[in-house]
């Protein structure tokens, strides 16, 4: 039994429109420089420490502190995972090459 399902292109509504095109502009790869690239974790690492540092000198805005909060573990989560995925990749060919031998 053949359908023809695929073969029906759909029409998108001026809303999936936006969708797809906000979508293809949010997945796409940007060019760093090296610099900048290899310093992204630390500066990650150094955003969420200074929030949560600044979280112990809120006294009056109560609101804010679970705001500092959430971007400090954001920011220490997201510099610690980078960094554990570029030493992960960096110690993947020294194994190739010692099961090599």
């Amino acid at each position: 039994m053949l359908s023809n399902a695929g073969t029906k292109s759909a029409s998108l509504s001026d809303t999936q429109e936006v969708t797809r095109a906000a979508g293809s502009v949010v997945s796409r790869k940007i060019w760093l420089p090296k610099g900048l690239y290899d310093a992204l974790p630390y500066f990650y690492l150094a955003a969420g420490v200074a929030a949560f540092l600044a979280t112990l000198y809120i006294s009056t805005w109560l609101w804010l502190l679970p705001h500092y909060l959430l971007f400090s573990a954001a920011c220490l989560h997201l510099g610690i995972l980078i960094l554990r995925r570029r030493k992960r990749t960096r110690q993947l060919p020294d194994i190739a090459e010692s099961d090599a031998t």
